[in-house]
């Protein structure tokens, strides 16, 4: 029982603690909350979790070994630092037109969950990170059978789904507080985090790509 509950927190809190670290993630949660509101952060979080729990059975079938080549941190870095690019262009030319009275309820772009999901497959670290700290915790929850497992998932993702809520919430409520300017602003900041994003990941692929 007490394992259990020690599968649990240290889920948890090893799962906050990488939440906690500003990210791809962390970037598009709050230029989503600005411009959607609290939903974002939650909504995202959902994709990110779906897209996890996809991995995490990948893993369980073996597809760790996959994960930790060379040549496949590359294809993943080019594609994901792709992606990135892709989505702050569009933040990008939204830009001109942006405005907190006709963006109130802001429903346009891609749809939040999908976008929680690009924004999880674009960053090779995160997929890294699950092919060997996660894959060790999973062997680790195994011999707990499926309750060790399901705590082990649960603890995670709640642990992103309190900390990006939080953020969504903040910046959500925050934005009634914005001029029209400094909206754009932080749009605009939030676009070119991910594009220096982008550039790092394609700076990672090609690093791994020479060596």
């Amino acid at each position: 029982m007490w394992e259990l509950v020690t599968v649990f927190f240290s889920s948890f809190v090893i799962a906050l603690s990488g939440a906690l670290m500003p990210g791809p993630l962390l970037t598009a949660t709050i230029g989503e909350s600005a411009q959607r509101g609290v939903k974002a952060g939650p909504l995202l979080v959902l994709g990110h979790g779906i897209l996890e729990l996809v991995l995490l059975l990948a893993l369980l079938f073996g597809l760790a070994p996959l994960l930790q080549r060379q040549d496949v941190f590359v294809v993943i870095a080019t594609v994901g630092g792709a992606i990135l690019l892709w989505m702050a262009l569009g933040m990008f030319r939204t830009l001109p037109g942006l405005s907190l009275s006709s963006n109130a309820e802001a429903t346009g772009g891609n749809p939040l969950i999908v976008s929680g999901v690009l924004l999880s497959i674009a960053n090779p670290y995160w997929i890294l990170w699950w092919a060997t700290i996660g894959f060790g915790y999973i062997l680790y929850c195994l011999q707990f059978g499926v309750w060790g497992i399901s705590l082990f998932f649960i603890g995670h993702i709640l642990a992103d789904l309190v900390w990006y809520s939080a953020v969504s919430m903040a910046v959500g409520k925050g934005r009634h507080f914005l001029s029209d300017r400094l909206y754009r602003g932080v749009i605009g900041t939030c676009a070119a985090f991910l594009v220096v994003f982008a550039c790092y990941f394609f700076y990672a692929g090609f690093q791994k790509a020479i060596a």
